[in-house]
């Protein structure tokens, strides 16, 4: 419990089986639970994951029978925390890459009822030089674009995978229509701002160490550009646009 909420974490994890167990085992002991979600890995870490499980109660694995990528991964785990009754849902990556002293930085808006979606902020942290350079421009590019197309005034880290929402809010999201891959992010944002949630940005510190990212921009780039095509046509932009041109 934190300040007599329930609070959930979800792991997504696809072939982690390295950086699994550190990652767990950071978690802070007042989390109530822990879901791993195992997004079809090849390797062992359904079966480290499992271990973990098998000693701590709070613990537990749901298993994906195939790679559906990370926005699958976190909304099978929110589905799963939101049945085992939690006021507060976070995602924490499972490659040691979230600092588990930040999470109560994400908790205490919800909590204390100034929004409903805490996400993580690396930008404006001192430590975010460490970032890849080309990772921080395209970070932030993305960021300023989502923002615009969500309407959430300032949004910086749209990428960052560390955040926090109330059940309340899931309770409100078509989860079952949220993009599957890499782009999730993005449109969860956007979804958001069409449910005008209020979002808040907590500042996280980036950490790096020797993982490897396996990312293609080039693969990344299409579907961005879709989701974010999409929603500024739910919202009315495009037409917003033409009838100005209309106008004029």
């Amino acid at each position: 419990m934190f300040r007599d909420h329930r609070v959930a974490v979800v792991v997504p994890a696809y072939c982690e089986e390295r950086l699994l167990p550190r990652t767990l085992g950071e978690i802070p002991e007042w989390v109530d639970d822990v879901v791993v979600v195992d997004d079809g890995s090849t390797d062992r870490t359904f079966e480290v994951a499992a271990e973990v499980a098998a000693d701590e109660d709070r613990v537990e694995v749901v298993r994906l029978g195939f790679n559906q990528g990370v926005g699958a991964a976190i909304v099978a785990g929110y589905r799963r925390a939101l049945s085992l009754g939690a006021d507060v849902v976070v995602v924490m990556a499972a490659d040691a890459q979230m600092d588990p002293e930040d999470l109560p930085g994400l908790l205490e808006p919800l909590i204390n009822g100034e929004a409903e979606y805490a996400k993580g902020d690396r930008l404006a942290h001192e430590e975010a030089r460490q970032m890849p350079p080309v990772r921080r421009f395209g970070t932030a590019l993305l960021g300023r674009v989502t923002g615009w197309v969500a309407g959430i005034p300032g949004l910086r880290d749209s990428q960052c995978g560390y955040t926090a929402i109330t059940a309340g809010a899931l309770q409100e999201l078509p989860l079952g229509k949220l993009y599957p891959r890499y782009g999730y992010p993005n449109d969860l944002l956007i979804r958001l701002g069409e449910a005008r949630a209020r979002v808040v940005q907590p500042v996280v510190r980036p950490v790096y160490g020797d993982e490897v990212s396996g990312l293609s921009v080039r693969a990344v780039i299409g579907p961005i550009t879709g989701i974010l095509a999409r929603g500024m046509f739910r919202r009315g932009m495009f037409r917003r646009g033409i009838s100005r041109r209309t106008t004029l």
